[in-house]
């Protein structure tokens, strides 16, 4: 048998083809990382209505179980809009994952490259990666939370789980992680992809003004809850319910 024979029937007569999977990949990387990014700025927002009125929050929360569609909330809804977006969080990390350093000998190169050139781009991938580690176990919290117990979610609930629970340490860790993540992210989006068409000085200049504007608004927010779930520590289970909804069913109860 020849040679030639030999390397048509094992498959290897083809010429090569370099794999187009690290380039999906990387794509779905992108994707993901982009949705994800736009919705936790969406997601701040919406937390941020505390600092609007507590009837503006409990409104929101509202919504999103129903409430204003079908009369009445269900906390499900919420539960099934948090598992989706677990799933894009793992199918983010899993992406990510594969560029992490894997071992402590490629991080001291990593870091060692960094301080060396003083490249502000490296410095940022590096904070990029620790970020998202550590969001590998804070969000992994915060979103068990949120779909195991959909209904805690409220002015005086969500304080009460921020100041009476005490987990307002890991909301401002996690705060000040998923900002950075995700603003970094961004950026180096807009820098692989080119769109928008402008310098990198400028774009890091918008980075940092993003994170900025995020990162108070989050903790004015979170002290917002603090303060609220002080002010309500005696009175912990509580529930906060706007005046016109206790008009409302009052009135139905009477008709």
């Amino acid at each position: 048998m020849s040679h030639e024979t030999i390397l048509i029937q094992v498959g290897l007569a083809d010429k090569p083809r370099k794999s187009r999977w690290p380039a999906r990949l990387d794509l779905l990387q992108s994707i993901t990382g982009l949705f994800l990014a736009l919705f936790m700025w969406g997601h701040m927002t919406l937390v941020a209505s505390i600092l609007w009125s507590k009837d503006a929050m409990w409104t929101i929360a509202r919504f999103f179980e129903g409430y204003f569609i079908f009369g009445k909330g269900y906390p499900w809804l919420v539960s099934c809009i948090v598992g989706f977006i677990i799933l894009v969080v793992v199918a983010h990390a899993l992406m990510a994952v594969r560029k992490f350093p894997i071992n402590y000998r490629q991080w001291r190169v990593i870091h060692a490259h960094a301080k060396m050139m003083k490249h502000e781009d490296s410095t940022l991938w590096v904070w990029q990666a620790y970020t998202g580690f550590l969001l590998f176990f804070l969000a992994s919290a915060h979103l068990y939370q949120m779909i195991i117990w959909p209904q805690n979610i409220g002015p005086y609930v969500s304080s009460y789980r921020v100041w009476s629970e005490g987990v307002w340490p890991l909301y401002l860790v996690m705060l000040l992680a998923v900002e950075l993540h995700a603003c970094i992210g961004l950026y180096r989006l807009t820098v692989k992809w080119g769109w928008p068409n402008l310098s990198r000085e400028t774009l890091r200049k918008v980075k940092w003004g993003l994170t900025a504007f995020f990162l108070v608004l989050g903790f004015l927010s979170l002290v917002a809850y603090m303060k609220i779930g002080y002010e309500h520590r005696t009175r912990v289970g509580e529930r906060y319910t706007p005046t016109w909804v206790v008009e409302k069913e009052r009135g139905a109860q009477q008709g």
